[in-house]
């Protein structure tokens, strides 16, 4: 299932919430338009009434209609208060609802979208046999240790991927490493960064600053 998917199922809530409460407003100024006293023949009834009000919320109320009202005031007022209350506020109301929606969901759409793909591994996993299983598991060759770098052989139980040098550039290696005893029973080695760190972090902004300003500057110069 896709995460545009995900997010219309969690956004549809926002429109039935919209329909129950224009729903509420078709019925109670139907009831209201019944007891006035008028005589135009497409407000007679109830569901008369509440299917010309459906209509004028979504723009199906034709303009010869709308001009007959003008021979009953108190039916015109009506439509006037009830075109005010759902076209414009209700339909208002309706479009931050699913853009606040939205905004809450984007932010964690791939998560629900990964938990989404999991539920569905996990249900398919009980219909898939174990040698197949097993012959899956071999061919990730999850034994083998994964080459962080060349030469630079790292733990096991991994999968590696190849990817372009330029399409994560960092130049901080992410890879702490330590001298000494690879024992779990020695002491872990003190952190060398952990008293300058708050410096490092400082120079580094420092650098990242100058290298942006470098770049505004000779921007400038090739558009002049």
């Amino acid at each position: 299932v896709s995460a545009f998917a995900l997010v219309c199922g969690r956004v549809l809530s926002e429109v039935l919430l919209f329909l129950f409460g224009l729903t509420f407003f078709v019925v109670a100024f139907a009831c209201a338009v019944c007891a006035l006293e008028q005589e135009n023949p497409e407000f007679k009834g109830v569901p008369a009434s509440a299917l010309r009000f459906y209509k004028m919320t979504f723009g199906m109320f034709s303009g010869v209609s709308y001009d007959s009202l003008s021979d009953n005031p108190a039916l015109l007022v009506a439509v006037i208060v009830y075109v005010i209350t759902t076209v414009i506020f209700l339909l208002n109301l309706l479009i931050a609802q699913l853009v606040c929606s939205y905004q809450a969901t984007y932010q964690d759409m791939l998560g629900f979208a990964r938990l989404n793909r999991g539920k569905i591994v996990t249900e398919t996993m009980a219909a898939v046999p174990k040698t197949r299983w097993s012959r899956f598991v071999e061919s990730l060759r999850l034994d083998e240790r994964v080459e962080f770098g060349e030469g630079d052989i790292g733990l096991a139980g991994g999968v590696q991927i190849w990817e372009p040098s330029a399409a994560n550039i960092t130049t901080v290696d992410m890879i702490r490493r330590f001298g000494g005893t690879t024992s779990a029973e020695a002491e872990w080695p003190e952190d060398a960064f952990g008293g300058d760190g708050d410096d490092e972090d400082r120079f580094d902004r420092m650098e990242r600053l100058v290298e942006k300003a470098m770049k505004r500057m000779s921007g400038g110069k090739r558009k002049g």
